[in-house]
């Protein structure tokens, strides 16, 4: 059985990891000269930038993946367990150090508001509820039949998947800033804790379940730990040739064809790539789409997107933890203009990463690294970038001297920015979403695009578009979906 698997991201590395030991003979094809998807890596004057995912939860389905050939994970990879997860700082200077430490995790929520330690033990407790059933039970289950969604409704519906993430958290706490603070995971999966279906709670409970792990040497040795596998276990990687079509007979998938008008057959193709973009750019055989597949492309909501600016200093700011939230003073507005006005807005939330404060390997001696992720419109917006890139980045700066790190304009020493465009031109997603389509109830499961193709006979996906999501823990359950469905 010949396989191709198009994209390199965790998604597709798992998909052909899985089909290896399968017993399938594996091309995997991405179109960069380097492995990783958006967890590519930069390098630039010595500092050492991870593209894309830097919270690692769940680290057992990248280690499984090892297992599967029979070799020790530890031969390839280092994953360390943070100590402290997140530091969350408010508006008003407030800060909170999330962690797993429960009894500390209730002393500052006690400080912060005295009756929402017990809202908050009954938080915990509900999301494990979900987590039991969106995650253990519902993560590597396919999703291509309406009876079984059908069946999965009223467990679903019990676990109130019908309210958003923030209306459950609300549920259980009343303080405002803890209210932001436990229901801003969706933002980690693409979603807006406003409309992102209470499913996504689970994300709570699984941090807590296994921890939040930081790879050593970023998580791009992830992925030099996954070619080395796939190098010894005879997966054929083809790099720096793009896929433009995906070679079908009437609906059955033959093969792809490349750049450079190279043809390669197979059985079964595999995309980690946006479905959207497959089926539009890929395929180009609408015709062949039925009218509800028609109406499920059309209707599709797409996540926000991305501006993510990479620096380097010659000073080393110690105060900086290793994941840093810091909170705008305004927060369902600035979402609402994000998700639904599509406009910038100056009052921004933003996601600090220095990696340097675990790994010293992440920077030359003396100095720090960083990178900064700010949700902003996906290109439905129509922002030119080319304009407002510049602008975003002296924001962004000024945000951060003035929070957090003092004279940071004068020791900033390398820099520089991803926007939306990046995403849809570069990664090909579609509008530049920074985790393709939203995790709505509406677009969960069955509602997403599925892991089998509802058009055409040998082809599947794997990666954030498809079941169950984006977020490391999502693409790597994909491929086991996909591990279920194909033979």
């Amino acid at each position: 059985m010949k396989s191709i698997v198009i994209g390199s991201g965790f998604g597709g590395i798992a998909a052909a990891l899985r089909l290896k030991a399968k017993g399938h003979d594996v091309t995997l094809i991405e179109k960069h000269p380097d492995l990783g998807g958006r967890a590519r890596v930069f390098k630039r004057n010595g500092f050492i930038y991870d593209g894309g995912p830097t919270v690692i939860t769940a680290p057992y389905l990248i280690k499984e993946l090892f297992e599967l050939f029979n070799k020790n994970p530890k031969h390839y990879i280092d994953i360390a367990p943070l100590k402290i997860w997140y530091q969350f700082i408010f508006e008003d200077k407030t800060k909170f150090n999330y962690s797993g430490d429960e009894m500390e995790m209730k002393r500052q929520i006690e400080e912060i508001s005295k009756e929402d330690v017990v809202g908050y033990e009954k938080l915990v407790d509900f999301t494990k509820r979900i987590f039991d059933k969106g995650f253990t039970e519902l993560a590597d289950v396919p999703f291509d039949k309406p009876l079984v969604m059908m069946q999965q409704l009223p467990a679903l519906l019990k676990l109130k998947s019908y309210k958003s993430v923030y209306s459950l958290v609300s549920s259980y706490i009343k303080n405002e800033k803890l209210r932001r603070m436990f229901s801003m995971h969706p933002l980690l999966v693409g979603g807006n804790p406003f409309t992102t279906t209470s499913i996504y709670g689970l994300i709570l409970y699984l941090e807590k379940k296994w921890g939040i792990h930081y790879s050593m040497g970023g998580t791009g040795n992830i992925i030099k730990g996954f070619e080395k596998l796939m190098n010894e276990e005879g997966i054929k990687v083809i790099k720096g040739q793009e896929v433009t079509k995906i070679i079908s007979d009437k609906k059955k998938i033959t093969g792809v064809q490349l750049h450079d008008q190279t043809i390669i057959k197979s059985n079964n193709v595999i995309c980690n790539a946006d479905p959207p973009a497959v089926y539009e750019k890929m395929l180009n055989e609408n015709k062949n789409d039925s009218f509800l597949f028609k109406w499920k492309k059309n209707r599709m909501e797409y996540s926000m997107g991305l501006f993510v600016y990479y620096f380097g200093t010659k000073k080393k700011y110690e105060n900086v933890k290793h994941h840093t939230i810091k909170f705008g003073n305004k927060y369902k507005e600035h979402l609402d203009d994000i998700f639904n006005n599509k406009k910038l807005n100056d009052d921004i939330s933003y996601y600090l990463h220095r990696p340097s404060s675990t790994d010293k390997s992440m920077a030359p001696e003396g100095n720090d690294c960083f990178y900064v992720l700010v949700p902003v419109p996906n290109n439905q917006s129509n922002i030119d970038w080319s304009r407002e890139g510049e602008k975003m980045k002296n924001l962004v700066i000024d945000k951060m001297q003035n929070d957090l790190m003092p004279n940071l304009k004068e020791n900033i020493v390398e820099d520089f920015y991803l926007t939306p465009d990046y995403f849809e031109k570069d990664l090909n997603t579609k509008h530049g979403s920074g985790f393709s389509i939203q995790p709505k109830f509406s677009q969960s499961a069955y509602f997403r695009f599925h892991n089998k193709s509802e058009v055409y006979d040998g082809l599947y996906f794997v990666g954030a578009g498809t079941h169950p999501g984006a977020g490391v823990p999502g693409v790597l359950s994909s491929a086991k979906v996909l591990d279920k469905i194909i033979k």
